[in-house]
């Protein structure tokens, strides 16, 4: 017997509420007699929007205050960009479910021009380091524009901020609709995306039973196996939003194939490896690849990332 009420947490961006009322429709289509309601939780990740992620915490910004709330029995489940969630979590909770794969990939918006062609020293918009080394490895002459906000904010900036373009996961833009004012998707081989992207994943209270066996249809396995392998690596590295290091998972039949990168902030130094092995090993895959990566040289670069990033802190 499903549940009568289901409480979802969210953030309260366009695009978390597009995302939890994906959840919330699919839930009422399935179950007809379950009410299922929204509580919109304003997190630090949102509230502090002039300082770099790097600065300010990473990845648990944006779900600390989420994961109170079901701690305290005030949600059920939270619905969260896989990409923003840590690879640890509070005592009794986890993911119960990941999502069917939005487009995994980034994508470029211009005044109509695609990446290769942009003008030298052209000032590129993105929130993310990892897109930063990335596209700085192959186009080193590149000025490199911190921004942050949703969605919308950020497509604005290519004018207020007098970009030439701003780079954003292609999986926001497509849910929200802005698809229009997309250049240019930008191939996995010239920006790996970051771990999770695309997908959405479910937390729960592990312990409650048929808390999980309703929402256990929402779990799409490739998407799983794939994600889980892309944050084993993460994991292994220790890494986050301040460093940049990129995953990115293909399932096709019962092998997956993972592709893991590390670069310093800069793209001067980096370094991309694959493994290929079977689906249920997938987290194993995950570690193994880290590892290869961290023996090959990367965990210099990251232990130079780290110093770089924490004698920023006092200024910025």
């Amino acid at each position: 017997m499903a549940l009568k009420v289901l409480r979802v947490g969210t953030r309260a961006s366009q695009l978390a509420l597009w995302q939890a009322n994906w959840v919330k429709a699919e839930l009422e289509a399935r179950y007809p007699g379950m009410e299922v309601t929204l509580t919109k939780i304003k997190t630090l990740g949102d509230k502090i929007l002039d300082v770099p992620l790097a600065q300010v915490g990473g990845k648990g910004l944006f779900v600390k205050e989420i994961e109170e709330a079901m701690l305290r029995g005030e949600i059920d489940i939270a619905v969260h960009s896989m990409k923003d969630v840590p690879t640890e979590f509070p005592q009794g909770l986890g993911l119960a479910c990941i999502t069917r794969r939005e487009d995994p990939r980034d994508a470029l918006i211009s005044h109509g021009v695609k990446f290769a062609e942009l003008p030298q020293g052209a000032k590129i918009g993105t929130s993310a380091l990892r897109r930063q080394a990335q596209l700085l490895k192959v186009r080193p002459d590149l000025e490199m524009v911190i921004i942050r906000g949703n969605v919308e904010s950020r497509i604005r900036k290519l004018t207020s901020e007098n970009l030439d373009a701003v780079i954003l996961a292609a999986a926001g833009l497509k849910r929200l609709g802005f698809t229009d004012s997309v250049t240019e998707y930008l191939d996995t081989d010239l920006s790996v995306p970051a771990i999770g992207q695309g997908a959405l994943g479910i937390e729960c209270r592990l312990d409650d039973k048929e808390l999980t066996e309703t929402i256990a249809f929402f779990n799409h396995p490739e998407t799983a196996y794939a994600v889980r392998a892309e944050r084993a690596l993460l994991k292994r590295c220790e890494g986050g939003c301040q460093v940049p290091i990129a995953a990115y998972g293909e399932v096709a039949g019962d092998q997956l194939t993972l592709t893991g990168f590390v670069a310093s902030v800069d793209g001067s130094r980096s370094l991309k490896e694959q493994i290929t092995g079977p689906v249920h090993a997938c987290e194993g895959l995950g570690i193994e690849l880290a590892e290869r990566l961290l023996r090959n040289g990367g965990k210099e670069i990251l232990e130079e990332v780290y110093q770089r990033e924490i004698g920023k802190e006092g200024d910025e």
